[in-house]
């Protein structure tokens, strides 16, 4: 049986000749988000989901935390790692020059 999200609120909303929809002042203030704000749509099996950026941030920074190693910055792995490629292409261009 699949499971589901908890339903925190409830609306519905017209679609205007624009296609536009407009989100309730409730919801809109529960996702914390405000005019001009951008927010992220996704089609899952014909459900529109509706994310806003900080949420979707937080989403990501969670599915992440797995692969994070305690006191080690993924930003500087990712610079050793560019810096010892760097280091064995300057090696194998010399081979080739001598």
């Amino acid at each position: 049986m699949p499971t589901y999200a908890k339903i925190e609120e409830q609306a519905i909303s017209r679609l205007n000749a624009n296609g536009r929809i407009v989100i309730p002042a409730l919801i809109r203030e529960k996702m914390g988000i405000k005019p001009g704000d951008a927010v992220f749509m996704m089609l899952e099996d014909g459900v529109l989901r509706i994310e806003s950026h900080m949420s979707k941030i937080r989403r990501i920074q969670e599915e992440f935390k797995p692969f994070a190693k305690p006191g080690v910055l993924a930003s500087d792995e990712l610079i050793a790692e560019r810096r010892e490629e760097a280091r064995r292409e300057m090696e194998e261009w010399r081979g080739k020059r001598d």
